[in-house]
């Protein structure tokens, strides 16, 4: 064994030298930033200069306050911007709730197993999907309404104005549906870094209750590692678009949303308005999370104050406990439930009100609909699946140059990866469909691709980072002193060991492309078609079979990748149970 030892203890050395040398991996990094950042930088800037006047494509050379003064005089800017930061605030505060409480009551049991199992795969719906399917089940003619026909005797839709509310509650809580798993899946990833489960056993042996134990020993612990993560979706639920087209009001619309309006408007000037709304949009999105920040120092104080009161808190698990459980399960209900009215629309023929069920189903829907469906899903499928191949092959790299290098990566460079994250969309896109016009580039393909880019890099960055930082060095070492290259360690034992990590990271990237209608639609000029354009603009029809069809569609495109990504491992791995690490 001695040689063995000395032949490792060179390699040691030998990699030590090979970590100064600067080869082209090293260059991985720099490139992944500029994919990733670039884009944002480029369109802020060109959303900056067309806000005060300058665009040379529409004949404005001059700097001016135009555009300001003509936003600012628009009779719906108070309503639209009370929209966006109230339902962004809302869903935020409201979301994080439901999983401090879920977390808090019922984290290592088995009905905690069984809600993880219901919202972990709801993560891979489409926002659009869910949206679709939320508005048709709490619709006055929807599911629920149908349902409760028997016990209220309704037979007609009540006139009630739910989806589309003025005040953006069916928005809000349609957001909460979809951000409690994903909310739920960053904090389990923050439970293994914290020890959750020795602070309870010290602070129940110490006489607290559950749910006071947790938050005074645990939740501290935990917010300090999903706090980008919060701060993300507070960003995305005050500047979404297609979910707010969907179950947002539009007399008028959420600021995001008229954004896109005027950018689509023939008359070019109001492209300057738009931009200077995106600079507004920005803004808002900065001031609130200044406020959430101050929101922070707030109740940590009065944390501090309650932990030194020394209340064991008992009384609070009874209530919240039961509250934390069925708010959990009815965000998986309404999204389950959405998805299985999307279905079941789509092959409804005659289907009158206040009946349960279709009197028929049939494939009419999808007959009339599948040529548009097939060309969207190619068109889709191209660009998700160069846009993840593209994430992969830069995210592999940057992660193989961190290994051969020793640097992990540190609390700056995670600001990095979530940057274009918490950056709004219509902040930044307007002004890169802008660039890209004056380009003659806005309807090509690659351009999409490379702004989808932008939002899959981060989730694959962060999907994929702690599988690889978890592998046992020790078999690369062991590799090498075999004679084997550090290629060949990357190539013959690292990838096929964490080939499931890496399929599953794939799924999350095809999925989040997929989902992506803003990139699509600004950067695409409205001439790339895919499944989530395509269903978003169904929504102004109201053809409701129309849009089962495609959102069925746009569900099955997003599956499909995660039944290979369990699939093929089980496959590969059939006679190599040791090979995954």
């Amino acid at each position: 064994m001695r040689p063995l030892a000395r032949r490792i203890a060179s390699l040691r050395v030998t990699r030590a030298s090979r970590l100064s040398t600067p080869s082209a991996l090293g260059l991985v990094p720099a490139l992944t930033l500029l994919a990733m950042l670039g884009p944002v930088c480029a369109g802020l800037a060109w959303t900056v200069l067309p806000a005060f006047g300058y665009l040379p494509a529409a004949q404005f050379s001059a700097l001016s306050l135009d555009p300001l003064r003509t936003l600012l005089d628009w009779p719906g800017l108070s309503a639209a911007t009370r929209l966006s930061v109230t339902t962004g605030l809302l869903a935020t505060a409201l979301s994080l709730g439901i999983v401090v409480l879920i977390l808090a009551g019922w984290y290592g049991t088995g009905a905690f197993r069984l809600l993880e199992r219901l919202l972990s795969p709801l993560l891979s719906v489409p926002h659009a999907a869910t949206a679709f399917g939320f508005a048709f089940l709490i619709a006055p003619s929807g599911w629920l309404s149908r349902l409760a026909s028997p016990l209220t005797g309704w037979d007609r839709p009540p006139d009630l104005l739910i989806v589309q509310d003025p005040w953006g509650l069916t928005l809000t809580a349609g957001l909460v549906a979809k951000e409690v798993p994903f909310l739920l899946l960053m904090a389990l990833a923050a439970l293994g870094q914290t020890d959750a489960r020795r602070r309870m056993r010290v602070a129940q042996a110490l006489g607290y209750g559950r749910i006071s134990g947790w938050l005074k020993t645990v939740f501290p612990a935990v917010y300090a590692q999903i706090r980008l993560p919060v701060y993300v979706v507070l960003a995305y639920s005050m500047s979404v678009v297609d979910v707010a087209m969907i179950l947002g009001p539009s007399t008028p619309a959420p600021l995001s949303v008229q954004i896109v309006h005027w950018m689509g408007d023939p008359d070019l000037t109001r492209r300057l308005t738009a931009a200077a709304a995106a600079l507004l949009q920005g803004a808002l999105v900065l001031a609130a999370l200044v406020l959430w920040r101050g929101s922070e120092a707030a109740v940590a104080r009065l944390g501090i104050v309650w932990i030194e009161r020394g209340s064991r808190g008992h009384a609070l698990d009874p209530v919240l406990r039961p509250a934390g459980l069925g708010l959990g399960l009815l965000a998986a209900f309404a999204v389950l439930a959405g998805l299985a009215g999307l279905a079941v629309w789509s092959f409804a023929g005659f289907w009158a009100f206040p009946d349960a069920l279709p009197q028929t189903f049939d494939m009419r829907s999808w007959s009339r609909h599948l040529p548009g469906i097939l060309s969207a899903s190619v068109t889709t499928a191209l660009i998700a699946g160069f846009a993840t191949a593209l994430a992969l092959i830069l995210v592999l790299g940057c992660l193989e140059s961190e290994y051969r290098s020793g640097r992990s990566l540190n609390r700056r460079g995670l600001w990095l990866i979530y940057l274009p994250l918490l950056v709004p969309q219509t902040a930044f896109l307007p002004g890169l469909q802008t660039l890209l016009l004056s380009l003659g580039a806005d309807r090509a393909i690659w351009a999409v691709v490379l702004a989808h880019l932008v939002f899959v890099l981060p989730y694959v960055f962060l999907s994929l980072g702690d599988p690889w930082r978890a592998w046992d060095r020790r078999n690369g070492t062991v590799a090498a002193a075999l004679g084997t290259s550090p290629w060949g360690v990357l190539w013959r034992v690292r990838l096929p060991m964490l080939l499931r990590p890496i399929l599953t990271t794939a799924a999350v990237a095809f999925a989040v492309s997929v989902g992506q209608y803003l990139p699509t639609l600004l950067v695409g000029g409205g001439r790339v078609p895919t499944l989530t354009t395509e269903a978003v603009a169904l929504a102004s029809g109201g053809d409701r079979r129309a849009i089962g069809v495609y959102g069925v569609a746009q569900t099955l495109a997003v599956l499909g990748p995660f039944i290979l990504a369990l699939a093929l491992p089980a496959l590969v791995y059939r006679n190599r149970r040791g090979l995954h690490g």
